[in-house]
């Protein structure tokens, strides 16, 4: 009897391990935002199916779940990491790099078997992978093989014993398994990139969107935020400088937000900390005479359409209204993502700290590009700004671009 009830004692705690480790599995899927690529639109959790435009043609997302036929079921804890460590398939087959095998290859080995264990726990579903549409010669998988040796160096993190255990936390996190760079460092012609530019960000392809420079102060600017802000943005999706619109507002609503304080507040202090360098002077490309036209145009649009919730000089109604004056993201060298939200406004996320966000309207159909470009260049110029003008033309192609 006495045996018995060792047994029983030992199995309890075997299963609430297993429970602690799945449960940590579930939190970890979360923050490498796993849900974002391998569930479809009205698809099942994880089985894949989602379609990913790359400039190289279509690809289309795997199954995960534990289905043995047509998803990972018969997958062990080695297969797995394996893929997260190594980007291959358990056969040996190479994985084409849009899933991010360069930054999951830091994830820990304790880490990847949480996160299996977990994707075990979900429910099977019978959904084959769709065959990528890749153009040639790009439908060739043997070319990963040049691009691996080019862009991939597989490896673990290693922490820097000069700084704090939070620090390398939030660098883990930022680096490995929350894959930041992989929009927020620019992508060469071939889709890699070079860890020299790392977060110094770039233009997402196909997306449309401008994924600003980590480093610099003048482009996401969080060498001069707050920790409680730059916290606030990860987590809630608004803060007293700004506020996430676009791909970043899915990250937060698929992944962040779930992240719990110490997480955010240690990818905070990483991120404050690689914000360096000093802003550079912007320069117009448009001529003086049409700069000015388009200003003297841009502040009656502005007092007419913008100023309700901006306020007459910018400031905004912090965390609701984002401030304009003074704001980096206004100020980038790209306009891209400042043309976006003007032409196609848009909210930020919902999320556990701001459920019901404060959305800005479009001005597609109201305003002609002429318009759009003025009101752009008197934001980026007004109040201190020191953004450059943009054209008509420049508000012309984001009009006509497909939204992603």
């Amino acid at each position: 009897m006495a045996a018995f009830g060792l047994s029983s004692q030992n199995e309890a705690r075997s299963e609430e391990r297993l429970a602690s480790v799945i449960e940590k599995g579930e939190y970890l899927a979360r923050a490498g935002d796993c849900v974002a690529c391998h569930t479809s639109p009205e698809g099942k959790l994880f089985a894949g199916g989602l379609a990913m435009p790359t400039p190289f043609g279509t690809l289309y997302t795997s199954n995960i779940t534990p289905d043995v036929e047509t998803g990972i079921g018969s997958w062990t804890s080695d297969d797995f990491y394996r893929t997260m460590h190594e980007g291959r398939f358990p056969d040996g087959g190479l994985i084409y790099p849009a899933m991010p095998f360069a930054s999951y290859t830091k994830v820990s080995r304790e880490d990847s078997d949480a996160i299996f264990a977990y994707l075990r726990t979900i429910a099977p579903v019978t959904q084959h992978n769709r065959e990528h549409d890749l153009d040639f010669p790009y439908n060739n998988r043997s070319l990963i093989l040049g691009w691996r040796t080019l862009f991939f160096e597989q490896g673990n993190f290693k922490p820097d014993q000069s700084k704090s255990d939070e620090w390398n936390r939030g660098a883990y996190l930022v680096e490995g398994l929350g894959h930041c760079g992989m929009c927020h460092t620019p992508i060469n012609a071939l889709g890699g990139n070079s860890e020299a530019d790392a977060f110094k960000g770039g233009l997402i392809p196909m997306q449309n969107w401008y994924a600003p420079s980590l480093t610099s102060n003048k482009e996401a600017g969080l060498g001069d935020w707050s920790i409680e802000d730059i916290n606030d943005l990860l987590q809630k999706g608004i803060s007293h400088r700004g506020a996430v619109y676009g791909p970043m507002a899915d990250v937060v609503y698929n992944s962040l937000q779930y992240l719990n304080d110490a997480d955010t507040r240690a990818m905070a202090v990483y991120l404050k900390s690689i914000a360096q360098d000093s802003p550079k002077p912007a320069t117009s490309r448009l001529p003086h005479a049409e700069s000015s036209l388009l200003l003297s145009l841009g502040k009656s649009v502005y007092d007419r359409e913008c100023a309700v919730c901006h306020g007459a000089n910018g400031q905004g109604e912090p965390p609701h209204y984002p401030p304009l004056a003074g704001n980096q993201s206004i100020q980038m060298d790209s306009a891209v993502n400042a043309i976006r939200m003007v032409l196609n406004g848009g909210f930020p996320p919902g999320t556990f700290g701001n459920p019901m966000p404060y959305g800005m309207p479009p001005f597609s159909i109201t305003l002609s590009d002429d318009e759009v470009a003025a009101v752009v260049s008197y934001i980026r110029t007004s109040w201190g700004n020191s953004g450059a003008p943009i054209s008509a033309a420049e508000a012309n192609r984001l009009r006509s671009a497909p939204l992603q």
